[in-house]
């Protein structure tokens, strides 16, 4: 009897961590780390990248009349012998470029 009662409450347990688990994961953010290299794919598209960077506070950002809470960074790219500099606002809920402008090198 103790057991069986022994392997009901585990497997009880082992339930309920799945659940929690998956909760977790619908409603975490992205990391900084993962912003980053999301980003960095996303510029690779159009060409090699030297350089980047990204600050690890989130800051909060109004674009087109929405507020979003984003990871701010940037990325540096040699074209044609110059370096070129651009700096992002990556969502932190959805992982989404918000905004990118080049920047003066």
């Amino acid at each position: 009897m103790k057991a069986r009662n022994a392997i009901i409450g585990a497997s009880a347990g082992i339930a309920t961590g799945f659940l929690v688990k998956r909760q977790l994961d619908r409603y975490q953010t992205i990391t900084p780390e993962k912003a980053l290299k999301q980003a960095k794919e996303s510029f690779k598209k159009e060409g090699p990248i030297s350089g980047s960077w990204i600050y690890m506070k989130p800051e909060e950002i109004e674009k087109d009349g929405l507020m979003y809470n984003t990871y701010r960074g940037g990325v540096t790219r040699n074209i044609d012998g110059a370096s070129q500099q651009y700096e992002f606002y990556i969502d932190i809920d959805t992982g989404a470029i918000i905004d990118s402008i080049e920047t003066a090198s």
